[in-house]
């Protein structure tokens, strides 16, 4: 009876044993589809970041080529080419124009800057953003100036030293997350002489609190310029700020007074250091390096030069002139009508010296060989651990560390050992898509790594549930990527339509999704997210367009010139942001050179009727801008069917 009873016992011990296992490994493939779903969401979210900086960095060249081309447009509009180039490039007032003239009323109750400041007014400014108050513009104007005044006196590469009992911590990108900035400070310590701090860059853009990021940086810096460092990232441009929310969130928060910030802010990002030599052994800078970066040229060309990685440097008179006379901005034009720009916008940086800044500042490390041209975000290069080993070889250096990319656990070890990535934004894409993380260093000891995430009742969360919004938000930008390149695609399945079916294969529609888009993305574990799919496995590639559309702000106006200027609208934003209220010729003008250098595929005529539509109180004028925000993708299912919303496998 005793063995029947044993056995019967090992018996339900090894149902309960497989019944484990296999819970087990449901959980596992459970948890490991869940991460696949969260992969391809932070996938979308990547591409389709580094396709718009893309965008953002062609502008440079459409500013060379409208640059080479504008003396047609001097001789049909002499106001045009000078509005465009000179107002963004003006000398900055006497300081008490700026911020004298402005008065701090006894009703504003934010924070109280005392110059010199102390470490008394970070704790106050710490305190008060914590409150969600606004500094006022007077202080705001007074750190600026303050910074810029100290700034000029800096180096290209500030050299720092370490030792075993003071260590340096280095912060990566933290584009506007205040509340990261306030976890980092929480788990860290307060910058002071013996907790010094060094910010690699993209303090600003993408999120909502750039403006007090930056404030409390700066005033960190007056406050010990000797152990706090910031080093210029990719996005400490006034370019890159009109498209990417820091400019819009400046003249949001400041309606009297936020031209006046930005035009001294612009010249601030000039004087930023672009590099961090740490005990003559470890490069700290923003992006990267390419085979032919040279540390002894950066460390010697005049930085305040660079006043926007969009406007390289060009060279207009090619023997044509005879004689010349300058007009404002420091724009020359010849007797032949050519125009020629000696400050603005390349600020006389040599072609060699602004590819080494964009270099320094764009490019990023990959494990292939060799160093070639960073496709992805169209600045910069991909360097391999080759090249790696090459620079650091060359002078002496044992580690890079660099930030401007996104990692899931907030850093990321590359070549060796030799490259470090360290990004500080948490919750980047969406609540939940990365940490963000910080590393401590000292003279003779290896980096330690620190990594957060701040918290919320999202964060809280079941797993899925999680995974489920970064999915559908990811989908959902990359649907309005979709329907603005609807005529194209059309044009595309329709030629794979042999039969008119209003069907092609998978195979057929994700090759017609990445010749059009362009994004690099798995379009076949994508397409049950994006298409309506037969049981022969052929799509309706029509349902590619069902759930979205773009609300016309004029309903005559073509449904291609319509997608076009959706497409490009974050671009002709810029361009003509600069220009702001437009005449009807100049509208046509830059949109002729628009258009030839983009290769867009659109008739003058409906340029014209376009235009006329848009002076709506038929005053020949333009607000170009104004009519843009009309411009808007309609999403008809704002929840998707959770039922299908899963990737395949």
């Amino acid at each position: 009876m005793g063995c029947s009873s044993s056995s019967t016992g090992n018996k339900k011990s090894e149902k309960v044993l497989k019944a484990t296992l296999v819970i087990q490994n449901w959980y596992r493939g459970y948890r490991a589809r869940l991460k696949a779903r969260q992969h391809y969401a932070l996938a979308i979210f990547q591409s389709i970041e580094y396709a718009d900086e893309h965008g953002q960095m062609q502008l440079s060249n459409f500013f060379t080529f409208m640059l080479e081309n504008c003396s047609r447009a001097r001789k049909e509009d002499p106001e045009l080419v000078s509005r465009l180039f000179e107002s963004t490039f003006q000398d900055i007032k006497d300081r008490q124009e700026y911020v004298g003239l402005i008065d701090v009323p006894d009703s504003y109750e934010g924070p109280r800057l005392e110059f010199p400041l102390t470490f008394t007014d970070i704790n106050h400014l710490l305190e008060a953003f914590k409150q969600q108050q606004i500094l006022h513009a007077h202080y705001v104007l007074e750190v600026l100036f303050e910074t810029r005044k100290l700034l000029k006196h800096m180096p290209n590469f500030t050299h720092v030293k370490t030792s075993p009992s003071k260590e340096i911590t280095v912060c990566g990108d933290l584009h506007g997350k205040l509340d990261d900035l306030f976890l980092i400070f929480y788990k860290n310590g307060l910058p002071s002489g013996n907790n010094p701090y060094v910010f690699n860059g993209d303090f600003v853009d993408r999120g909502s609190n750039s403006v007090e990021v930056l404030m409390i940086l700066l005033v960190s810096f007056l406050v010990y310029p000797n152990d706090l460092h910031l080093n210029r990232g990719n996005h400490e441009d006034f370019m890159m700020n009109m498209r990417y929310g820091f400019t819009r969130e400046i003249l949001f928060k400041y309606k009297l007074h936020g031209k006046k910030i930005l035009q001294i802010l612009e010249e601030v990002y000039t004087l930023l250091p672009i590099g961090t030599i740490i005990d003559n052994e470890i490069l700290v800078i923003h992006g990267g390096i390419s085979e032919s970066t040279d540390l002894n040229l950066l460390h010697r060309l005049e930085r305040s030069k660079m006043r926007s990685v969009l406007m390289p440097p060009v060279s207009i008179n090619r023997g044509h002139a005879t004689d010349s006379k300058k007009s404002k901005g420091d724009i020359t034009v010849t007797s032949s009508g050519k125009v020629k720009s000696n400050g603005f916008p390349s600020q006389q940086l040599s072609k060699h010296e602004w590819e080494q800044v964009v270099d320094i500042l764009w490019s990023d490390p990959r494990g292939r060989k060799g160093c070639y041209p960073n496709t992805s975000r169209g600045g910069g290069c991909y360097f391999g651990p080759d090249v790696t080993s090459k620079i650091l070889n060359k002078y002496q250096l044992k580690m890079l560390i660099r930030s401007h990319e996104c990692k899931h656990d907030g850093y990321e070890i590359c070549h060796d050992g030799k490259v470090i990535t360290i990004f500080s934004a948490s919750n980047y894409y969406e609540e939940g898509s990365n940490r963000g993380a910080y590393i401590r260093l000292s003279y003779g000891m290896n980096p330690r790594f620190f990594q957060y995430r701040v918290t919320s009742s999202t964060c809280m969360s079941p797993l899925h549930q999680r995974v489920h919004a970064m999915e559908t938000s990811a989908i959902r930008i990359l649907k309005e990527r979709i329907i603005s390149r609807k005529t194209d695609l059309m044009h595309a399945f329709q030629l794979r339509d042999h039969s008119r079916s209003g069907k092609i294969s998978i195979a057929q529609w994700a090759f017609s999704m990445e010749s059009i888009l362009g994004l690099n993305l798995p379009w076949r574990s994508l397409s049950l997210r994006l298409v309506n799919i037969d049981t022969n496995g052929n799509v309706d590639y029509m349902s590619s367009f069902q759930d979205v559309h773009i609300e016309k702000p004029v309903k005559e106006v073509q449904s291609t010139l319509i997608e076009t200027l959706y497409r490009y609208r974050s671009d002709l934003q810029i361009i003509f942001n600069v220009i702001g209220l437009i005449s009807m010729e100049e509208f046509r003008a830059m949109w002729k050179l628009f258009r030839t250098h983009y290769s867009v595929d659109i008739d003058d005529s409906q340029v014209d009727e376009l235009a006329n539509i848009m002076d709506l109180n038929k005053d020949g004028s333009i607000d170009f801008n104004e009519f843009l925000k009309a411009f808007h993708v309609v999403h008809k299912y704002e929840k998707l069917n959770t039922s299908n919303a899963k990737f395949a496998n």
